[in-house]
Parts: structure tokens; sequence; C-alpha cells
């Protein structure tokens, strides 16, 4: 069968809510959400959502700076590929079991690129 693609706010908070169940229990970086930062889930998912719409969407709905964030989170804990790849692996799954498309490629190419500009800039 068909998997949608990814049309709408709605689906996006369908992939962002699927993909954090699967962080908040992962070996290599639920952790880091869970016991280190004990990140409150009302508020970061909406973060999300806005994120992820945004960079899908071109809403402009999203307005932090996930670099200043994520260098923060290094200081604290140092982020290593290991953690990236994981975090990688988990969207992209994530992104196949639930859709499928011209959107749903576009998340996964832009999940990639975040990855890889973030891992470069973060010891910078």
């Amino acid at each position: 069968m068909k998997k949608p693609d990814i049309r709408s706010r709605n689906e996006v908070i369908i992939l962002v809510n699927k993909f954090y169940e699967k962080v908040r229990v992962d070996n290599t970086i639920g952790y880091i959400f869970e016991d280190i930062f004990k990140v409150n889930w009302a508020t970061h998912m909406e973060v999300m959502y806005n994120f992820w719409e945004s960079v899908l969407f071109y809403t402009a709905n999203y307005t932090g700076n996930p670099m200043i964030v994520h260098r923060q989170i290094n200081n604290v804990v140092s982020l290593t590929p290991e953690h990236f790849k994981r975090w990688l692996q988990l969207f992209h799954t994530t992104v196949d079991e639930n859709f499928e498309g011209e959107k749903a490629e576009l998340a996964k190419q832009r999940a990639t690129s975040i990855a890889t500009v973030m891992q470069l800039k973060i010891k910078a």
C-alpha cells in the first residue's frame, strides 16, 4: 500500500511525534534528552513542529537558532559523529516507515544536510 507524502503541518506533527518516540528510548541518544537535559517535551515538540514545517514548507514560523542550542548541548555532552549518525538513522527510518513522496525525500535530504553542517560547525 502506498504511503502518504508529507503535505501539511498535520503530517509534520505525525513525523516529529513518531521520530521522538524512537529518540526518547534510543540507547545512543535518548539519554541526552531524557537524563541530562530532562527536556520539557510539550515545549520541545512545538518547537520541532515549527522547525520542520518551516524546513519543508518555508512557513518561517520557526525563529530559533539550532546551531546555538546544539553548541550549548555540546558544552555539556560532547556530541560525537555516532550521535549524529544515530539521529539521522532514526529520522530516515521514521520518514520511510510513514511517508513517501517528494516532501518525504526532501525531509531526509534536509535532515542529512542539517546533521552534516551541525557536525562541522559545532566544534568550530
